[in-house]
C-alpha cells in the first residue's frame, strides 16, 4: 500500500466532509469520522502493541478506500474535564495527571471525541459515527493507573453525556472486543438505564466477564456477558448477537447505542485468538444498524478500543464503517 501523508489526508478530509456542508452524496448525511492527528501522539512504549501505527493505518486505510468523500469529519470536543467526574473519581483523574501528564492530555482528547460524536448524532442529520482514537477506554477504572492500556472510559463517560446532556434515558453499549470490558460493567453494574453486552474470551486479560455475572440490585439483568472460547468464528459471534442481544434490546429499547469496537476480536490479532473476518464485522455492524433504526432513529457511537494486527484492525474499521454507511 502506498503510504500517504497524513495531513493530506486530513487535507482532503476537511476539504469534503466538514459535517456543516453535506450537501453532494446522501451518505455524506448518515456517517461521520471522529479523527485527529493528535490520537497519534500517545506512547506508552517502544514497539508495544497499543501503537501509534494502529491509527495511522486507519488514516491510509480509509483514504485508499475515498471513504473520506463520504464522511463527515468531527472534531474532538474541548474543555471536557468536567464530564470525566460523571464516572471517575477525583482522585483517579489527579493521579493520571500528576504521575502521566501527556497520557491524560491525549486521553482526554479521545474522550472528547466521543462526546462530540454524540453531539452530532443528537443534534444533526448524522446517524452513526466512528471514532478512531487512541488510547483505548473500556478497562479503565479508578485505580488511579492505567488498565489494559486504558486511562478514563470514553464510551462510560459518553453513556453520561448522553443522558444528561440530551436527557436520553437507555443507553446500549455493545462491546466486541475480544478481551471483557470490566471498566464499562464496573460503572454500570448496578444501573438499569444502561444495558451492557459483551462478547469476549473471559480467560483473557483482565480475567472478567463471567456470563453469571448479569449485574445487581436494580441493574440485575442488564449485564450480560457472553464467553467466547479461542477460535470463536463469525458464526459463533453472530449466533451470541441474534440469540442473546436483540431479545434483550427489544425489551430495552435504547435511545442511543454506543459500541466498544475492539478488533484485537479479529483473526490474527497479537493480544487475541477469536478468529472473525472482515466480513464478521460487517454483519455485526448490521445487526446494530438494524436494532437502532427499530429504536433509536438509526443512533450510533462507536469508538475503536483494541485491534493490534495493525493492517488488519485498519481492514477491520473499513468494513465496520461501510456497513455503516450502507
Amino acid at each position: 500500500m502506498t503510504r500517504i501523508n497524513r495531513r493530506q489526508f486530513l487535507a482532503l478530509s476537511v476539504s469534503t466532509a466538514l459535517t456543516k456542508n453535506l450537501h453532494a452524496n446522501s451518505k455524506t448525511n448518515k456517517t461521520g469520522l471522529v479523527i485527529d492527528e493528535r490520537f497519534s501522539e500517545h506512547i506508552i512504549s517502544e514497539a508495544h502493541p497499543e501503537s501509534p501505527a494502529r491509527y495511522h493505518a486507519i488514516t491510509q486505510q480509509l483514504a485508499a478506500h475515498n471513504l473520506h468523500k463520504y464522511v463527515a469529519l468531527i472534531q474532538p470536543k474541548v474543555d471536557i474535564e468536567p464530564w470525566l467526574t460523571k464516572v471517575h473519581s477525583t482522585e483517579h483523574i489527579s493521579a493520571i495527571k500528576t504521575k502521566q501528564p501527556d497520557t491524560h492530555s491525549h486521553a482526554v482528547i479521545a474522550t472528547g471525541g466521543v462526546l462530540a460524536a454524540i453531539d452530532a448524532v443528537c443534534t444533526s442529520n448524522i446517524e452513526n459515527v466512528f471514532c478512531a482514537s487512541r488510547p483505548p477506554g473500556h478497562h479503565a477504572l479508578n485505580t488511579g493507573k492505567e488498565e489494559g492500556f486504558c486511562y478514563y472510559n470514553h464510551i462510560a463517560v459518553g453513556a453520561r453525556y448522553a443522558q444528561q446532556k440530551y436527557k436520553l434515558k437507555k443507553i446500549l453499549i455493545i462491546d466486541w472486543d475480544y478481551h471483557h470490558g470490566n471498566g464499562t460493567e464496573w460503572a454500570f453494574y448496578s444501573d438499569p438505564s444502561v444495558l451492557y453486552f459483551s462478547t469476549h474470551d473471559m480467560f483473557a486479560y483482565p480475567g472478567t466477564g463471567n456470563p453469571e455475572r448479569i449485574g445487581e440490585g436494580e441493574g440485575k439483568g442488564f449485564n450480560i456477558n457472553v464467553h467466547l472460547a479461542c477460535g470463536a468464528s463469525d458464526n459463533d459471534i453472530i449466533t451470541a448477537f441474534r440469540d442473546k442481544l436483540l431479545p434483550a434490546v427489544d425489551d430495552f429499547s435504547p435511545d442511543l447505542i454506543l459500541i466498544s469496537a475492539g478488533f484485537d476480536s479479529r483473526q490474527d490479532d497479537l493480544l487475541g485468538c477469536h478468529s472473525i473476518s472482515d466480513q464478521g464485522f460487517e454483519q455485526l455492524t448490521k445487526i446494530v444498524k438494524s436494532l437502532a433504526e427499530r429504536h433509536c432513529d438509526g443512533k450510533i457511537v462507536s469508538v475503536l478500543e483494541g485491534g493490534y494486527n495493525i493492517e488488519g484492525n485498519a481492514s477491520a474499521v473499513v468494513a465496520h464503517i461501510n456497513a455503516l454507511m450502507a
